[in-house]
């Protein structure tokens, strides 16, 4: 598997910069201005705060009016059960990685972002049915998603983990396969693997194990409850959120090494070229002056 034949080479440097996630906890849906999220979210490291257009760029971003929902806004979808990349404070707002990245990436072109909290898979059917303009969640890029939404560069690199109960030693890590092996090497047969639905990590479980090994969730937070409960075995589930499940549950702990290493991106709606190159544009010239690592540091810290 592609993935996993990164592993070696990427494992130590994930950890120290760019690692984690793909997300889900919805609780209704939350769609916000950067207005809402309060001043350091509307304002993340970088920013260049330029008034907002009609849809029009503030720089060379190319014309991409037409290929918004709503003109002078950026629309984007997420789940905000993903902690750093997005997650919601006491008052209910978005924020995280993906949110100040993408205000960054609104003020360069000139457009208000507008955030709408929803489900993981229904997000992702937002941007495909032309109900949101772009989707950042910690997403990662796969084929299958490749079919029917068209992806940004990347801008940051993450692994998922498996995460078992603290007296459960038969699973130590998995392999090219994605299957889960015990310390000798031994694939670990029977086992219920638990996901969150419409993930990467769902599609590559039920393509090692069957569905029928799989127990999809709806978000992260239900996934790890699961296993505490031992209705299923272990979790499939990205590094940030992993870390942040398991210092907040006692009794867990996160297998060594990774299950997978991805490439998270931006999405929008297949064959939204105008669009694609703009943001495109922002994220590169984010990435290059170093706006993009700051913001990860400010949640990952370093």
């Amino acid at each position: 598997m592609k993935a996993m034949k990164k592993l070696l080479a990427m494992f130590m440097a994930l950890s120290l910069v760019f690692a984690l996630a793909a997300c889900g906890d919805n609780g209704g849906d939350n769609t916000q201005t950067p207005s809402q999220a309060g001043a350091e979210s509307a304002a993340p490291a970088g920013s260049e705060e330029p008034a907002a257009s009609e849809g029009g760029a503030t720089g060379d971003y190319g014309d991409f009016a037409d290929a918004l929902i709503e003109p002078g806004k950026l629309i984007m979808v997420t789940n905000a059960s993903f902690p750093p990349y997005e997650m919601t404070d006491d008052d209910n707002n978005v924020i995280g990685i993906d949110p100040d990245i993408a205000q960054v990436i609104a003020d360069k072109l000139g457009l208000e972002l507008v955030i709408d909290n929803i489900d993981f898979d229904a997000a992702l059917l937002a941007v495909q049915e032309g109900r949101a303009d772009v989707m950042l969640a910690g997403m990662s890029y796969s084929e299958e998603r490749d079919l029917v939404m068209d992806f940004s560069d990347t801008y940051a690199t993450g692994y998922q983990v498996i995460i078992v109960r603290e007296d459960d030693d038969r699973i130590a890590g998995g392999n090219d396969d994605l299957m889960l092996v015990d310390a000798d090497g031994n694939v670990v047969e029977d086992v219920q693997i638990g996901v969150q639905r419409g993930t990467t990590g769902e599609l590559y479980c039920q393509d090692a194990y069957g569905v029928d090994k799989v127990t999809s969730l709806d978000n992260g937070s239900v996934a790890v409850q699961a296993l505490v409960n031992g209705q299923v075995d272990c979790v499939v589930i990205d590094i940030g959120p992993a870390q942040e499940y398991v210092e907040a549950t006692p009794g867990l702990k996160i297998v060594e090494g990774a299950y997978t290493i991805e490439d998270y991106c931006v999405g929008v709606d297949e064959g939204n070229t105008a669009l694609l190159e703009a943001v495109n544009k922002a994220l590169n010239e984010m990435i290059d002056d170093g706006t993009v690592e700051e913001i990860m540091n400010q949640y990952i810290g370093g």
